[in-house]
């Protein structure tokens, strides 16, 4: 047996600790009860969803093929842009083979519908040149018209002129066809304000904008979405609080948008004008007062923030390289039912409860600690996923319930490890309250060790994986960082409160401390501190 020492190391502030969990605690519970969360989000699996199915197709005017790598880069978009609106727990996946390959996108919860309806978006946006415009109902004359106040023919560097006058004239140099395409647009009709993304970048165009209430004969496009480095939301407070969508152009689009707003400066309404076109639809179509070389645009548009925030992710992952027939909309029932979910959640509890009677068998007293602590790490992790559910949009899959009960395990190894340090250092003769500190000394190393390998298992599974995996991940990674938290503010500090306890410092046979059950020789005589 080794020579028995003295404890150097001071007991600390036990209360003050536990101090700072009850403050943590109020703060999420009351951060919580603010936002308004009171039920655990349950994912896609555990309580349904929305579904949609995207036909791939190539747009008129493009050329190619539909590809597996097209495919495959439009899945990796969509998924981008959904984990850009939270941790969800969605799956975008892509079925099927060769030509009749398909994506489908499934949603957890109610919401759903606004989510599918946004990443099936082809998000194209062309910066187009305005030829002429009128209200967005059917003309009842004939040919395209335009109002100006010259009387003067303008040349358009698309090719097309406007012949003008005091009374509305129809558009020089367009097709027939545009004409009569023009007269007939009806943008009070749903089918016409779908957003399809179907308007051919190198031809002359007649579409509506997306409220329905103007249609517009556009040129071909000059400044193309791909062509868009960088896009995000903000809130001009001095319009009125209006949101807008703020656009930084690379190199080429920088060229482009500065040689489009030079020349249609000088041209009459409503040459003067470009469109902002997204899926086909014209979101706004600005005055261009003075040329904009700097590489920078805002698009606007009576935008809310959601309209906004959304038409900025779509925007900064790119746009899709297909565009899709988009299928029926349809609510997914849960894939598993109510009764495999209480008899998972039954089984979590019973194997949660086999855990605190075995710690009351094998450490008797200590396993107060184990049941206080297990209970604190769950009420921090309940009021957190309420939390992450609310603002990020976490939700809670079987997965994601996997992950946590084998996070408990490692929350429970963390008891083993401190109990075990503290009857070695009773078997070398220290004192109980000296064995609490000078056990946690050498037990917090190897806790912090093991659960770091848990964090950066769990890191690298979410980076690389995909779904469910993700889910699993994310709840491993949260819950054992729970328990780094409550090992250190919690269950340290109670065992500093206990071992001042005459029913724990004397080694009561019930106190899990007694020589018997620290393998203490009874003529072993301790040093106390």
């Amino acid at each position: 047996m080794s020579t028995p020492t003295k404890p150097t190391k001071k007991t600390g502030r036990p209360l003050r600790s536990l101090s700072i969990l009850a403050l943590l605690v109020i703060a999420l519970a009351s951060a919580a009860f603010v936002q308004g969360a009171t039920a655990v989000r349950l994912g896609l699996d555990l309580r349904g969803g929305t579904s949609v199915t995207l036909q791939p197709r190539i747009a008129p005017g493009e050329n190619g093929k539909v590809t597996n790598e097209a495919i495959d880069q439009a899945v990796s978009i969509i998924r981008q842009r959904v984990n850009s609106l939270g941790v969800a727990e969605s799956e975008v996946t892509a079925q099927g083979s060769g030509t009749n390959r398909q994506i489908v996108i499934a949603v957890p919860g109610n919401t759903g519908r606004r989510v599918v309806e946004l990443v099936g978006q082809t998000a194209e946006l062309r910066f187009r040149q305005v030829l002429a415009s009128g209200p967005g109902a059917a003309s009842v004359g004939s040919g395209a018209s335009v109002a100006t106040g010259s009387g003067a023919s303008v040349a358009t560097g698309s090719g097309a002129g406007v012949a003008t006058g005091s009374t509305a004239t129809p558009v020089n140099g367009m097709s027939a066809a545009i004409n009569a395409k023009y007269e007939a647009l009806d943008c009070t009709k749903l089918e016409n304000l779908q957003g399809t993304g179907t308007d051919a970048p190198t031809e002359t165009i007649a579409v509506c904008d997306r409220n329905g209430s103007t249609k517009y004969i556009l040129a071909p496009a000059e400044v193309l979405g791909r062509q868009i480095s960088k896009a995000s939301a903000g809130l001009d407070t001095q319009a009125g609080s209006a949101w807008y969508v703020s656009l930084t152009f690379n190199g080429e689009g920088t060229t482009a948008f500065g040689a489009l707003t030079t020349r249609v400066t000088s041209l009459p309404e409503p040459l003067n004008q470009v469109a902002i076109v997204l899926d086909g639809l014209v979101v706004s179509s600005p005055r261009i007062n003075e040329p904009i070389p700097s590489g920078t645009a805002q698009i606007t548009g009576s935008f809310t923030q959601l309209e906004a925030q959304d038409l900025a992710n779509v925007l900064k992952y790119g746009a899709l390289p297909l565009s899709f027939d988009r299928g029926e909309v349809a609510q997914v029932s849960p894939t598993l039912g109510a009764d495999q979910l209480d008899a998972g959640l039954l089984a979590g509890i019973i194997g949660l409860t086999l855990v605190v009677l075995y710690s009351f068998l094998y450490y008797r007293g200590l396993g107060i600690v184990v049941t206080g602590s297990l209970t604190a790490a769950a009420l921090v992790i309940y009021l957190l996923v309420l939390l992450l559910g609310e603002n990020i949009g976490f939700t809670l899959t079987l997965a994601g319930i996997a992950g946590i009960i084998v996070a408990v395990g490692i929350t429970a190894d963390s008891f083993v490890v401190y109990f075990e340090r503290i009857r070695d250092e009773i078997r070398e003769g220290r004192s109980l309250r000296s064995a609490v500190e000078s056990g946690w000394i050498k037990a917090r190393h190897t806790i912090l060790v093991a659960d770091a390998v848990s964090i950066i298992a769990a890191a690298l599974l979410y980076i690389f994986a995909v779904g469910g995996v993700q889910g699993f991940a994310f709840a491993l990674g949260l819950t054992t960082l729970v328990d780094l938290l409550i090992v250190f503010i919690f269950t340290k500090p109670l065992m500093t409160i206990l071992a001042r306890m005459d029913f724990f410092a004397a080694g009561h046979r019930f106190s899990g401390l007694s020589q018997k059950s620290s393998g203490v020789n009874r003529q072993t005589s301790t040093v106390e501190a």
